[in-house]
């Protein structure tokens, strides 16, 4: 028997891995239709040894109906869904989810800053963070981003910008 809630997470966990993998920070104007949505192949991870953690962006209407109610995301042009995944290297394979304290702040280029609320989802041994933001045709967001995986004392930091159009 299929459960549209099972789908619509393995649904989400492939969007999050894909978007993780192709979609990151949109620099600069561009001809690319799909960077105009606040979408890009730009950078999507940082290293940080042991540990790599992907992130995107992207308007929530990006996502399939099923998975929007599925995760309780409001499917809208003028909301975006930050993703955070944190992965822990392990040889041989694409490496193993942890969870962590994880944080973002998001500004706009005035200085506004946007709430930014972080849920985690566990999906099989899936873990992300995922959060919804609302944003105006054309604005860009400078997302800082504090990961400290369970277990570590360590921190890490890093900063990626992206702008959403919503036309």
């Amino acid at each position: 028997m299929n459960n549209p809630s099972r789908r619509a997470g393995k649904w989400l966990t492939w969007l999050t891995l894909l978007a993780a993998a192709g979609c990151g920070p949109a620099e600069g104007p561009t001809a690319d239709p799909d960077a105009a949505r606040g979408e890009s192949l730009a950078e999507s991870y940082k290293d940080f040894g042991e540990y790599v953690v992907h992130f995107s962006a992207l308007a929530t209407d990006q996502l399939a109906s099923e998975v929007a109610r599925a995760y309780d995301i409001v499917r809208s042009k003028n909301r975006a869904m930050l993703s955070i995944a944190v992965l822990r290297k392990v040889e041989g394979t694409l490496g193993k989810s942890v969870t962590g304290d994880i944080s973002a702040r998001a500004t706009n280029l005035t200085g506004q800053l946007k709430n930014v609320e972080l849920r985690p989802i566990t999906e099989g041994d899936a873990i992300y963070y995922i959060a919804e933001i609302p944003v105006a045709n054309g604005e860009t967001l400078i997302f800082d981003v504090d990961v400290t995986p369970e277990g570590e004392t360590s921190r890490f930091s890093f900063r990626f910008k992206q702008t959403f159009f919503t036309t």
